[in-house]
């Protein structure tokens, strides 16, 4: 039938007969494939100039948009042995309801009464306080009554000195009264001697002046003794100022020195009060940390530790608790060539792992069991995979994403660009370009637009 061979059979067939030769027979076959070939380039010129929208793509999974609405691990703040267990997986829980109960494995702890024995050791150091409180108000009154003493004893003294001074001044004035008395008689007795050679006085005059002279001289040195013991007496009261004055200071420096003491000694006891206090209030503390609670409102997914008997240290993760109410979002990761194109508010396209979807990446509103979501994050530093994290959440004026989704769950993200016709985003691929950089003028207005801004709380969702 492909008239190849050189031995024709076309004489011996009659095509006439056919009724597919009759309808093929007027056809103009290469006429036909001129049009198809016209069409179809005018379909592929009409498709290159059709509008597309740029868009990245990235893997993700689904996660909460706020950290204190992740899957939380509990763990015990005092290592102990895990006595009784109060949940199961699965079970709901409200903030504060007891999960396990732990008793203790260290020896200093051991005493069933050593929150009593350290309250009766406050108690005793509270009372030394007290006691040494008293002694420094003793001492204080035995200080004033020391100084006022010392006041009194030393005016006692100073008016001995005044009073000394005066008997001196006296004596001066008496020794120089028998002075002259004394040089009187001494010059009677001298006139008396000579009128006595003369013999104009007898003997018996001569022998009464010479008693008198006697007499004068005698109390004239008596009054000079008197006078330099008076001057004696005079030294020996100041020095006894200056000694009482001393022995009174150091009376009150030794007073001084025991209030000081008593002061340090309160200081100190009421530094171990304090110690015990802190120690007692610890011990107080730890006894309420023997029951481990629910830091949320949760269910518990995931107990590390199994059974009881088990020691667990402080620190250590025992379960898991996925808080009841969170907000989800969406976290993916992109390229660092294309972060620049990225701001805060760009929408998104998601499709949830289990959830089926039509998606066709350039025409968004063509996909169908997608969903939408809004850049709510953007990482300012790159993660170990080399690339950064953007954190999406639902777009509230789209439909709201699927009831039953969970935390974990797997993602397909494209995150819109602008539009561009359909051959730019071609010869953009084939170049290996990354998609244009466009800021409407809005956008850059002031030079902010890549500014993040601080979001209001969000209210959960669930």
């Amino acid at each position: 039938m492909l008239n190849i061979s050189e031995n024709s059979i076309r004489n011996m067939i009659k095509l006439d007969g056919f009724k597919s030769y009759h309808f093929l027979k007027g056809k103009n076959h290469a006429q036909k494939s001129f049009y198809y070939s016209i069409g179809i380039i005018l379909i592929f010129t009409v498709i290159i100039f059709v509008p597309w929208t740029q868009n990245i793509k990235g893997k993700g999974y689904v996660t909460t948009l706020l950290p204190e609405q992740r899957p939380q691990p509990v763990q015990s703040i005092i290592s102990g042995r895990l006595e009784k267990w109060y949940v199961r997986e699965g079970n709901y829980v409200k903030k504060g309801d007891t999960l396990i109960y732990i008793t203790e494995v260290k020896n200093d702890y051991f005493d069933p009464d050593l929150i009593s024995r350290t309250q009766e050791q406050v108690d005793a150091k509270s009372e030394s306080i007290t006691s040494y409180d008293d002694k420094v108000i003793a001492l204080k009154s035995q200080l004033a009554s020391i100084k006022e003493s010392r006041l009194l004893k030393l005016e006692q003294v100073r008016n001995k000195i005044i009073q000394t001074k005066n008997k001196i001044s006296i004596d001066s004035i008496d020794l120089t009264s028998y002075k002259i008395k004394s040089d009187i008689a001494i010059n009677q007795y001298n006139r008396t001697k000579e009128l006595h050679a003369q013999g104009l006085k007898s003997l018996s005059d001569l022998q009464e002046k010479e008693l008198k002279q006697q007499e004068a001289y005698a109390k004239f040195l008596s009054q000079q003794n008197k006078l330099e013991n008076q001057k004696n007496m005079y030294i020996n009261y100041k020095l006894e100022l200056a000694s009482t004055e001393q022995d009174y200071n150091q009376k009150i420096s030794k007073v001084n020195s025991d209030i000081q003491s008593a002061l340090s000694a309160k200081l100190e006891a009421t530094s171990n009060t304090s110690k015990l206090k802190n120690q007692l209030s610890n011990y107080q503390q730890r006894r309420n940390l023997y029951y481990v609670t629910s830091p949320t409102n949760g269910y518990i997914t995931k107990t590390i530790k199994k059974g009881t008997g088990q020691l667990i240290k402080e620190g250590t993760d025992i379960l898991t608790i996925m808080p009841a109410a969170y907000d989800l979002a969406v976290e993916v990761y992109v390229k660092p060539q294309d972060l620049p194109l990225l701001k805060i508010g760009d929408h998104s396209r998601l499709r949830f792992d289990g959830w089926p979807a039509l998606v066709i990446s350039g025409w968004p509103e063509k996909s169908t069991g997608i969903f939408s979501g809004k850049i709510f994050a953007i990482d300012q530093h790159i993660s170990e995979n080399g690339k950064y994290r953007v954190l999406i959440a639902p777009d509230t004026n789209s439909k709201q994403w699927p009831e039953n989704l969970r935390v974990g769950t797997g993602t397909y993200t494209f995150i819109l660009l602008n539009d561009v016709p359909v051959w730019y985003e071609l010869w953009r691929n084939l170049n290996g370009f990354p998609p244009d950089f466009y800021r409407s003028g809005e956008e850059k207005q002031d030079g902010k637009s890549d500014e993040v801004k601080i979001k209001a709380p969000i209210k959960s969702v669930k």
